[in-house]
Formats: C-alpha cells, structure tokens, sequence
C-alpha cells in the first residue's frame, strides 16, 4: 500500500512537471517570435521562409498532437510524454546550433514532434494523479503556469537575445527540459487507458500531407503568382488529400477524428472560434515584432517588454474568468471578447512610421482583455457536447484547432501582407530612378519583412511605405477573423433551450 505522504509527493512532482512542460511549451511560441527579426537578419532568411521558422512548428504540433494522445493512451502516457521530451529538448539544441534556414526550419518542425506527444499528454496524466475533489485546483495551477509562461516570453527572449544572441531563445529550452526529466522520472507514475482506441495511421498521414500542401501553397504564394504550377499544384492537392481524409474518416474502424463529433453546433462552433483567435495572434505576433523591430529599430527586449502592455490584462481578466461567467454567461464572455480583441486589432493595423507608443498601448489593451475573456472559456463551451468516453479526444481535436489556425493563420496573413507589400513596392520602384530600378526589383522579400536595404532616402521610404500597407492589410485581416470568431460564438454557442424556442 502506498504511503499518503509518498503519494502527496508524487503528486505534487506531477504538477511540477506538467506546468513546467506546458510552460515550456507556451513559451517557445513567444519567445521565438521576438526572435525573428534577429534570425532574419544574421541568416539572411526571407519573408517566406521566416513564416516557416514559425509554421514548421506550429503545423507538426497540429497535425500528431491527436496521435501523441493515442500513444500515450495505448503505450503509456509517462514513457510516451519523456521521449516527446527528449525529442523537444534535442530539436531545441538543434535548433541553436543551425548554420541556415533550411536545417533551422527542420528542426523547428523536429520540436513540434516532440510538442505534440507533451502537449497531448499534460492534462490527461495530471487527471490521473488528482482525484476529482483536487483536481479542479491542480488544472488550474497547470493554465496558471502554463499562461505564465506564454506571457513571460517575449520577456524572456529579449533579455536573452540583449545579452546574447537569437539561439539563446533555444538553448533556453536544454535546462527547462532536463529539470522537467527529472521531475517526471521521479514524481509521475505510469498510466494508459485499457480500452484506448486503436490508432489511425492513414488518418493520420493524410491530414499532415493535406494541411502541409495548403500552408506550401500560400506561402509559396509570397514569392510566384497563384497561377503558378507549385502554388496551384500544391494548393490543389492539398485540398485533394483532405477531401480524401474526411472519406477516410467517415469509414475508418477508430478514426482520429469521430466526424460526429463536429456535428455538435456547440463543439463545432467553439472549435472555429478557437480556430480563428489562433489565427489573428499568430499574424499579429509576427508582423508587430517586424513592425517594431524592422521598421521602427527597437530592441527585442523593448519589443517584449512592450508586449506586457497585452499579457498583464490577459492574466487578470483570465484569472476572474470563473467569477465573470456566473453573471454573464460564457457565450457573451467568448462573443464580447472577440469584438474587443478585433477592436484592439484595428487599432494596431493604423500605426504609422511615427506614431506613438501610446496607440499600440490601446491596442495591446483591448487585445490582452479580449483574449483573457474568450480563450479560457472556449474549451469549457466545446466539451458541453462531448460524451464522456470521448472527452479525450474532443479535448485534442480542439487542441489541434488552435495549432491550425496559429499554422494555416500565419500563411494566410503572410500570404496577405507580403503579397500587398510586394505589389505596393512593385508600383513604386516604376517611379524610382532607372540606376536602382534592377536592384530595387531583387529586394522584394526584403521590403516584405522590413528589412533594411540600402537603396537610398527615397527608396528607402518607399520601402518602408510598403511595407507598411501590407503590414495594414494583415492586421486587418486580423481583424476581420476576430470579428467572425465573435460571430461563430454568438450563434453557435447558444444554449440548447434557446435553440428550442427559436424554433
């Protein structure tokens, strides 16, 4: 029989483990977007393919965090949640160590492996240590943490590139990840579920390759017309491959995704909302750090610093979250929050070479105090229309949507505002000087991501004029997703009862 004090230990190792990989988890989507500039500017990466140092990650994670739970589910989730945390911790290492973009990349997409199998597994092996009268306050320290973390980033990665250089953002990972090793060998005990489902390798593939072809083709779309072979091709087959996943899905004996659960309106709805949220914060993230960054000349550490201006009203308003719902309901906490993150969103997409701080500041506002309304609301909302025996699943599947949309969202933004931007300096550099006509056309990717070019005053403000109109364009764009995010939360996320009366 196992002692109580042995057992309160363990459990209190558990907790520590898990908020400390879902913080780690949480952080390296910040702390690697303040990064950017400086990735860019000391490899000499394009507009392109800085969206994939971003969407590498982000789109691996989307597309096996459902197989990392069935995994853990089948084999054990502690021996499957340390070989995910050693393959992130390795891919981080790799990634410090990359000579170029192509092999950084790689091993960003390397980390969203290992990501995947953590990220599905946190929850569920804190559910199993903690029984139901402490469970409700050990989830709650674990988002805590884990929010923590996403808010400490920008922080964290500034100071890190100020005293060192943009690989610090990823050897900061080595430490986090051996303390979190530990813990889970010596705290976390194993556990799987005996009636777990089988797994769905060809759902799987196709729903990688699918969602792979669709974010190619739109930020391939960056550098050739739509009408090209590669950007046609690939967003062709893309579409192919899922069509031919939700076949597959529809007959196969243990799908990954049970299609009759997106048939719930509740659980659909909140999905797209999650979906849609993902999608502006992740546009907004990198085009802001360019802004300021590129454009503007800060530092990374002013950058994430200025970012607190967001993250401090998304934890307060969050941690409140409980209290707020019982006197508004959570459709018009999740609705309203959408609305005021959309309206901080157009206030960012108006900033201009000079403007003040304090403009950004409103904006960053309205965003943190939107966010801190929806998100933490959305998953309770999604699972009211889930049955018990697959809670699990529906919790990864809804995962998965905030993965997508951060991965696919990036493309489309960056699909919006490098392709604006490429147009606008196309314009402009007819009116330039026929001496720099022929140099101002090789630099397109440069004018897209704000990075500095020497062509001369005017050219240069020319530059920086296109940039920013594709910078308006993707905000906007931000925008405009959030207020369909509101959207999809006010109508689909109505109780059952007032369905009923309507009709």
């Amino acid at each position: 029989m196992t002692h109580p004090d042995a057992m309160t230990r363990g459990r209190g190792l558990t907790l520590a483990a898990m908020s400390a990989s879902q913080a780690m988890i949480l952080l390296d989507v910040t702390i690697v977007n303040v990064a950017l500039p400086s990735i860019q500017r000391e490899l000499g990466v394009s507009a392109s393919n800085l969206e994939w140092v971003v969407g590498a990650y982000t789109l691996v994670l989307a597309a096996l965090i459902l197989v990392g739970g069935a995994l853990g589910d089948r084999f054990g989730r502690r021996r499957i949640f340390l070989a995910g945390l050693a393959v992130f911790t390795a891919a981080s290492v790799g990634c410090a160590l990359s000579p170029d973009d192509p092999e950084l990349i790689a091993f960003r997409a390397l980390q969203g492996v290992g990501g995947a199998a953590m990220a599905a597994l946190t929850l569920s092996i804190l559910v199993d240590a903690y029984p139901g009268e402490r469970r409700t306050t050990a989830i709650g320290l674990w988002a805590a943490i884990g929010g923590l973390g996403f808010g400490l980033g920008p922080v964290v990665g500034g100071v890190l590139i100020q005293i060192a250089d943009w690989s610090a953002v990823f050897w900061v990972n080595v430490p986090i990840g051996a303390m979190c090793a530990v813990l889970t060998i010596a705290g976390v005990r194993e556990s799987r579920d005996p009636s777990a489902r089988r797994l769905d390798p060809l759902g799987a593939v196709l729903a990688a390759v699918g969602l792979f072809l669709l974010t190619f083709a739109l930020i391939e779309s960056n550098r050739r017309a739509w009408t090209s072979a590669p950007v046609a091709g690939t967003f062709a087959g893309g579409v192919v491959v899922l069509g031919a996943f939700v076949l597959w899905e529809q007959r196969a004996p243990s799908p990954m995704v049970p299609l009759q659960l997106l048939r719930g309106r509740r659980f659909a709805s909140a999905n797209a909302v999650f979906g849609l949220l993902y999608l502006s914060l992740a546009g907004m993230f990198f085009f802001v750090t360019l802004y300021y960054q590129n454009l503007r000349g800060w530092s990374a550490l002013k950058t994430g610093t200025s970012w607190l201006m967001m993250n401090v009203p998304f934890l307060l308003v969050s941690l409140q979250v409980g209290r707020l719902v019982k006197r508004l309901g959570g459709r018009l906490m999740i609705g309203g929050g959408c609305l005021t993150a959309a309206a901080g969103m157009f206030v960012l997409s108006s900033l201009q070479h000079d403007t003040g701080f304090w403009l950004a500041a409103i904006g960053y506002v309205l965003v943190g105090l939107g966010f801190g309304s929806a998100v933490p609301l959305v998953s309770s909302e999604a699972m009211s229309d889930v049955p018990g025996p697959l809670a699990g699943i529906g919790s990864g599947i809804l995962n998965s949507a905030r993965q997508v949309g951060a991965s696919v969202g990036l493309a489309v933004m960056g699909a919006i505002g490098v392709g604006v931007a490429t147009h606008a300096w196309d314009h402009k550099v007819q009116s330039l000087p026929a001496s720099v006509q022929a140099e101002a056309h090789s630099v397109r990717q440069d004018v897209a991501g704000a990075r500095p070019i020497h062509l001369g005053g005017v050219a240069q403000s020319d530059a920086h004029d296109a940039f920013l109109t594709g910078y308006h364009w993707a905000m906007a764009a931000a925008g405009v997703a959030l207020i369909g995010a509101g959207g999809a939360a006010f109508a689909g996320l109505r109780s059952r009862t007032k369905v009923a009366e309507a009709r």
